[in-house]
């Protein structure tokens, strides 16, 4: 079996499924069923520690890894903080480190990401860094005990797709970490496209929760999932520029 390992925990699936944009929770435990998703993120800002209010928790099946994130974080300390809660309130050592501090655009802080995972992986936290595409700082965040490198596709929410694929390409080519996409993907075809450069893995959230059919759109995340994924374990067909060149078409299409 093609399993993925992050952090030393094993996979079957790879699509990561994001929770930000759900506005119904009670979808959520349908969709993970239907899609067979076994990591899910949540803020920890809408976990109701209080008991007080709706808790997302709730409806997530016991199975699923929780894949809390410092979501509102702006810089390496307030992520930090926010994951020891993470951990302290019962959602486990996976966190996801997203620092945002430029907020037109919605950026991560590469520095200030690199600066929270030293601190958390040596605290035992199994850290899967959210970052601008940039291979140097992936390569620092391997040294500092990344599980996972995230890298965003496009800017968040904007489902424009891979915008950034040959910086992902160059990842995927250098790094001995797991290369997850987040952020950007808006169709299943960006996923594949995705899964089939050789990414281990995407996380989707904004193209489902907003889909006409969250339901149905998961399960469509996940074969093209695994169809990206079996098309880059054998090996697409490398583009024949000779073939091209002598075609008849050529000189058509060229006038």
């Amino acid at each position: 079996m093609d399993k993925l390992f992050i952090g030393g925990i094993e996979f079957n699936n790879r699509l990561i499924t994001g929770s930000g944009k759900f506005s119904n929770y009670s979808l959520i435990n349908e969709i993970l069923n239907k899609c067979g998703s076994e990591m899910i993120t949540v803020a920890l800002r809408r976990v109701d520690l209080s008991g007080k209010s709706e808790n997302i928790l709730e409806y997530v099946p016991k199975n699923i890894k929780l894949l809390p994130n410092t979501s509102g974080a702006r810089n390496a300390e307030e992520a930090i903080k926010i994951a020891r809660i993470a951990r302290a309130s019962g959602c486990g050592d996976f966190i996801k480190i997203e620092i945002i501090s430029d907020m037109k655009y919605l950026m991560p802080d590469n520095e200030e990401t690199i600066k929270a995972t030293k601190v958390l992986a040596k605290e035992g936290f199994i850290v899967m860094p959210y970052i601008n595409p940039d291979l140097i700082v992936a390569k620092k965040l391997e040294l500092a005990g990344a599980a996972a490198i995230m890298p965003l596709g496009a800017p968040i929410g904007s489902n424009k797709g891979l915008l950034t694929k040959p910086m992902i390409e160059i990842l995927v080519e250098n790094c001995t970490l797991p290369i997850i996409v987040d952020a950007g993907i808006g169709k299943p075809s960006h996923a594949c496209e995705a899964m089939e450069i050789g990414c281990s893995a995407v996380l989707v959230d904004t193209a489902i929760a907003t889909s006409g059919d969250p339901v149905k759109m998961s399960i469509a995340f996940n074969k093209a999932v695994q169809a990206g994924r079996e098309a880059y374990l054998a090996k697409c067909g490398k583009i024949n520029n000779t073939a091209i060149a002598s075609s008849p078409l050529t000189g058509f299409l060229r006038d």
